[in-house]
């Protein structure tokens, strides 16, 4: 008789399955989070158990989340692009990369359920913009409009809902919703900054993003424009809405961020990182000037 050997599926290391779900990427929607508790207007206290879990769903869950799947679909771009990657590099062995996606998903609603119904619902939307972005068959990465709408809107829109309905116990107000809205329109034009680095492999790979799609110049415009209109009009509403000192912040970080732009639109590929070193963060100093606006 003979026997037959089995051998047993290796588990992914936690050092790999953290370099997996990219911790540097989690601060936007963190921020943008902390954006929402301020602006809801409520003292913290006696919330900070809600609170640290709303900082975990919008960073290392849903954020973690859309970076397994994206790792875990793009695998074979990443395994020339970047073969010490976790799942090329054979750390995430097999299936795992799905795998910790689905759980992480899984994590994800199970957290969100525990805060608010206004919280799931936000967190579904996140989700499901997370897959569409990555998987097939809809993709939404492979056209620049569409996948930075979604990325603006999971990383900036929905971590700020988020954390102002941790606070108020429902969706919050107007007012709230329409700064949510347009900081997240903006943050359309920082994803565009990020398209600049990886033009020629978008050619290769069929990726239509903005400056492949509009060419590197005429993709900077809009970057610019759309960075500069949502501000723009935040500006006006809130002096419209009796914040004059913080409407004139806004003004001052939206005028800096224009005096910068024309560096980087002599050269987009070249001074992308520099303009999201300098005018993003602009960008959003200018979102928690609004929150603490909103606050009153």
């Amino acid at each position: 008789m003979s026997a037959t050997t089995t051998t047993p599926m290796s588990l992914p290391a936690p050092a790999a399955i953290g370099e997996l779900l990219k911790p540097i990427t989690w601060f936007a929607p963190m921020w943008a989070f902390v954006c929402g508790l301020i602006s809801a207007g409520r003292p913290t206290s006696g919330h900070w158990g809600e609170i640290l879990l709303g900082v975990a769903l919008c960073g290392p869950l849903v954020c973690g989340t859309s970076q397994a799947v994206n790792d875990w679909y793009d695998r074979v771009v990443v395994a020339i692009n970047e073969p010490k990657r976790p799942i090329p590099s054979g750390r995430i062995p097999g299936d795992w990369g799905l795998y910790i996606a689905l759980g992480w998903t899984e994590l994800s609603l199970l957290v969100a359920a525990s805060l608010s119904i206004t919280v799931f619902l936000a967190t579904c939307l996140g989700l499901t913009l997370a897959w569409l972005y990555s998987a097939p068959p809809a993709r939404l990465k492979q056209n620049g409009w569409w996948g930075n709408a979604a990325c603006a809107a999971c990383y900036e829109g929905l971590p700020w809902v988020t954390g102002a309905a941790i606070m108020l116990g429902h969706m919050p107000g107007a007012h709230v919703l329409e700064a949510a809205g347009l900081y997240s329109f903006g943050a359309h034009g920082i994803m565009t900054l990020n398209d600049f680095k990886s033009v020629e492999g978008d050619k290769r790979m069929g990726v239509d993003s903005l400056p492949v799609l509009l060419g590197v110049k005429r993709a900077a415009v809009v970057a610019c424009v759309a960075m500069a209109l949502p501000q723009g009009v935040m500006m006006v509403l809130l002096s419209v809405w009796g914040h004059a000192l913080q409407a004139g912040m806004v003004a001052c970080v939206l005028l800096t961020q224009v005096l910068l732009m024309p560096r980087l639109l002599r050269a987009p590929r070249e001074q992308a990182p520099w303009y999201n070193g300098t005018g993003t963060t602009l960008y959003v100093a200018g979102m928690m000037m609004t929150a603490f606006a909103l606050r009153g």
